[in-house]
Order: structure tokens, then C-alpha cells, then sequence
């Protein structure tokens, strides 16, 4: 029987994480941008060793542009939102906090990795995944991975992938764990 796979995606994390590794010095928004069911097709791919699996469900967790505030970006992300569902990902967003010095500051992602952290350790308790990849370099996700490692194993297993490129080697990991 093959294990059931869910990617669990920081799309800026992600995103910003591929401009770095490829497109270094780029401010081109295109550039880095990445379809997470290709991603998760790809892992759920390349299992281990005598093992088979599926994908199961792609989870992508961003934060959303104010529609009044950004009009174009907001339009852009519902757009950019829509073809991901369209393609089967379930898309989980949080408003993005612009701080009192907007536009001169960015607005701020809160509450994104949290959201993502949740649903890793609660979907594993549930039983909804075998595997669990979680695609980000955040180390506050970090908590959520060995809590999925140390109380579910072996029934739920814990994988983590990122851009390997010369300018970026970072990894999320657990300390003394192989994952």
C-alpha cells in the first residue's frame, strides 16, 4: 500500500528561497515563482527505497494582499490563488499587517507559519497523512517537525525539502534526527 503524501508549502518562504538559489540579485517578480503541485508530484515521485507513495494533498499557506491597499498585487494573488486550487492545492492565506508607516515599509506576513505549524501536527494526529513535507527554511516551523517526530513515528513520517543552490544550502532541521 502506498504511504499518502501531503506538502505542506510556505509560498514566500519557498518563493523568496528560489529567487536567492537561481536568480540571484533579481527583482523580477516572475522569477522564483513555482507550482506546488508540480513540487508535490515531484517528491511523491522519489520515495526511499521500497517504498511507494501519493500524492494526497498539497497545502499552500500565504499571506494576502488588503484589496483597498494593494489593488494590483491583491488581484495578482487572487489570480495566482485560484490557478493553484485550479490544479487541486488547497491555499490557506492570512491578511497581510501593514504597519503604520506603509507604504515606506512592507506590509508583514503574520501568522502564516503558525497556521502552517497547526495544521502539520493536527493533520498527523488526525491520521490525514503518512508522510509530511513540509517546504520552508523558517525555524519557527521547526517545533511542529519534532513534535510530529518524536510523538507520531512510525506512523507519520517527517520530511522537509528546500532550494539546494551554491547561495543557498539552509535546511530545516531537528537536531540529532535524520529527516
Amino acid at each position: 500500500m502506498a504511504d499518502r503524501l501531503a506538502l505542506f508549502v510556505d509560498a514566500q518562504n519557498v518563493y523568496k528561497g528560489a529567487q536567492r538559489a537561481f536568480f540571484l540579485f533579481s527583482a523580477y517578480h516572475p522569477e522564483g515563482q513555482f507550482d506546488p503541485m508540480k513540487l508535490g508530484e515531484l517528491i511523491s515521485s522519489r520515495p526511499p527505497p521500497d517504498t511507494t507513495r501519493v500524492l494526497h494533498q498539497v497545502r499552500v499557506y500565504t499571506g494576502r494582499p488588503d484589496a483597498t491597499k494593494e489593488p494590483k498585487t491583491h488581484a495578482a494573488h487572487m489570480k495566482q490563488c485560484a490557478a493553484w486550487e485550479r490544479a487541486g492545492a488547497t491555499v490557506i492565506t492570512r491578511s497581510l499587517r501593514y504597519p503604520s508607516d506603509w507604504p515606506n515599509v512592507k506590509p508583514q506576513q503574520k501568522g502564516v507559519d503558525v497556521a502552517l505549524a497547526i495544521d502539520f501536527v493536527a493533520l498527523a494526529i488526525d491520521g490525514e497523512y503518512d508522510v509530511g513535507v513540509i517546504a520552508s527554511t523558517d525555524t519557527d516551523l521547526r517545533p511542529a517537525l519534532e513534535f510530529v517526530y518524536r510523538r507520531c513515528y512510525p506512523s507519520r513520517q517527517v520530511e522537509v525539502v528546500n532550494w539546494d543552490s551554491p547561495t543557498t544550502q539552509n535546511r530545516l532541521r531537528i537536531p540529532g534526527a535524520s529527516i
